[in-house]
């Protein structure tokens, strides 16, 4: 019989016995997107670009293209840059379409991340935008085995919450016993020889914790019910979980197995700016200051037969700028209501293209109590109601204060979320949180929410492809549409991420360059730099 093959192996036993993503990087077969110089030659020559959305993306076309000689006019609509890459801090505000202008009151020094939050170590052209405009990062501690499981239903460990690494080391051990047990009794496809049937058993029961009979019991990789100490302190090893009872209790539902050390994005190291994520976009900011025009709302997009129009409003009224090009980093669901005159297949593409419909809410608390009383330092907590999930805060360990992200959530129940009242959201969070956290009742403070669907020039999270729309949809806007390019995260295959603006952003300036000086440039531009 032929041997069977780290591919086919992998299919058939890694989900099984730890996951696919860690093995398959760890055996190369997947490759990281890496950050690639960017030394475009030839010049721009004070040529007119007139760029629309002063978020990650539009900023950066303008900071790219400064450098290559091109006069640039950044369109912002909101009286702050960076779009979704912001941090909620004392006094930030934000409004919503059916709901009032919202303000934080958080203390000072206290921030949560509204946007995005985490940079994982192999989104190399994000990492080199911090070294490259001294943005300081930090270690974001996205896996925390001590964080919890939280079901509700009415199983015999629904409505209790369960430590990550109680559920993770029971599973690993109930299915690698399942396994080792397949293989030692040759019921797996017998194309591995006898050697390496071994082999793969003692990983097995390396990997499970089984005993010598090939059976899964309790060890101290589950975490203790008394903890080892000085003296006669041994500690004491809890029970596992029944198999039956985690599945019964829906801790092996899809709220709680699709986690983080199973995504490629989320693996650690993941990476956070020091002093909030928005730190980038200041950053970026400083650099395109002159030319970013804040309190500018696009109302009419233009294409001239030789350059652009674009009118916009502001305080003073309406305003009319042309120039010779144009990159509208725009969210898709904001573009599809401003007035312009694209292509039939372009203007399809914008509508049909779906977005996330998304929200958090920080909840500030007199002392950090998930550290004190409960030993969570990072990491996330995991739930199957709107909740959804709850982070803890990665920075200012053993501080006096803190905020908790107290929901994190998506589709179905973020819609749900997004209709109540800011007051209402605060009471859900509560609600739920308290279930988990019994201390929300005497430390809470105050919240701050944003459901990102709702919110004014944004309109949802980030783009959402079907098989459809990715075939059909995105290559057309991939393209310019005369003088009118498109840039964002939407319209790369790394949807959400601040990498996916910045990438973007850099594909755009290449193309745009290479028109202007009748090079033939293709991003990327040259080999990993």
């Amino acid at each position: 019989m032929e041997n069977i093959s780290r591919r086919s192996f992998l299919s058939k036993g890694a989900m099984l016995a730890g996951g696919t993503y860690p093995a398959m990087m760890a055996l190369g077969m997947l490759r990281p997107a890496p950050a690639y110089s960017f030394n475009l030659t030839g010049s721009g020559n004070g040529k007119k670009v007139i760029i629309l959305g002063g978020g990650l993306a539009g900023m950066t076309c303008a900071y790219e293209l400064n450098k290559l000689g091109y006069q640039c006019t950044i369109l912002e609509a909101r009286q702050r840059a960076g779009g979704r890459c912001w941090s909620i801090r004392n006094g930030s505000t934000n409004t919503e379409t059916d709901k009032p202008t919202i303000t934080a009151r958080f203390d000072e020094g206290l921030y949560f991340n509204a946007g995005p939050s985490r940079i994982p170590h192999h989104h190399e052209l994000t990492l080199h935008y911090c070294k490259e405009l001294g943005v300081p990062i930090q270690v974001y501690n996205n896996v925390n085995e001590g964080a919890y499981y939280f079901a509700e239903g009415k199983g015999p460990l629904s409505n209790k919450k369960v430590r990550v690494r109680e559920v993770h080391n029971d599973m690993r051990g109930y299915m690698t016993e399942m396994l080792a047990k397949s293989i030692d009794h040759g019921a797996l496809d017998a194309a591995m020889t006898k050697e390496d049937a071994e082999k793969v058993l003692e990983y097995l029961m390396a990997e499970g914790g089984l005993d010598p009979d090939k059976l899964y019991k309790a060890s101290a990789r589950r975490g203790y019910i008394e903890q080892p100490g000085a003296g006669d302190k041994p500690g004491k090893i809890g029970d596992p979980h029944k198999l039956i009872d985690m599945l019964q209790s829906g801790l092996l539902d899809p709220d709680f197995y699709n986690v983080a050390e199973y995504t490629y994005e989320l693996q650690m190291t993941m990476f956070q700016a020091v002093g909030g994520m928005d730190m980038i976009a200041k950053a970026l900011q400083t650099k395109v200051g002159p030319m970013l025009k804040l309190g500018a709302e696009v109302t009419n997009i233009t294409n001239l037969p030789d350059g652009v129009k674009i009118t916009y409003k502001d305080a003073l009224g309406e305003h009319a700028l042309q120039g010779d090009l144009c990159i509208c980093t725009l969210p898709l669901p904001v573009l599809s209501n401003v007035n312009n005159n694209f292509s039939g297949d372009v203007s399809r593409a914008i509508d049909y293209i779906a977005y996330m419909q998304t929200g958090k809410i920080g909840l500030q608390f007199k002392r950090r109590f998930w550290e004190e009383d409960d030993h969570i330092y990072g990491g996330i907590t995991h739930t199957n109601n709107d909740l959804t999930q709850i982070f803890y805060p990665s920075y200012d360990y053993l501080g006096k204060k803190g905020i908790l992200i107290g929901y994190y959530n998506f589709n179905d129940k973020a819609v749900r979320t997004g209709y109540l009242s800011y007051a209402d959201r605060e009471k859900l969070a509560l609600q739920k949180g308290r279930l988990i956290h019994p201390q929300y009742d005497a430390e809470f403070e105050n919240s701050f929410s944003v459901s990102w669907h709702k919110t004014k020039y944004n309109l949802g999270g980030w783009a959402v492809y079907s098989t459809d729309t990715r075939r059909d949809q995105y290559p057309v806007l991939l393209k310019p549409d005369k003088n009118v390019y498109f840039a964002g995260e939407h319209l790369t295959y790394l949807n959400a991420w601040m990498a996916g603006a910045f990438e973007s952003a850099r594909s755009t300036v290449a193309a745009l360059h290479g028109r202007v000086t009748e090079q033939r440039l293709a991003y990327p531009a040259s080999t990993k730099g």
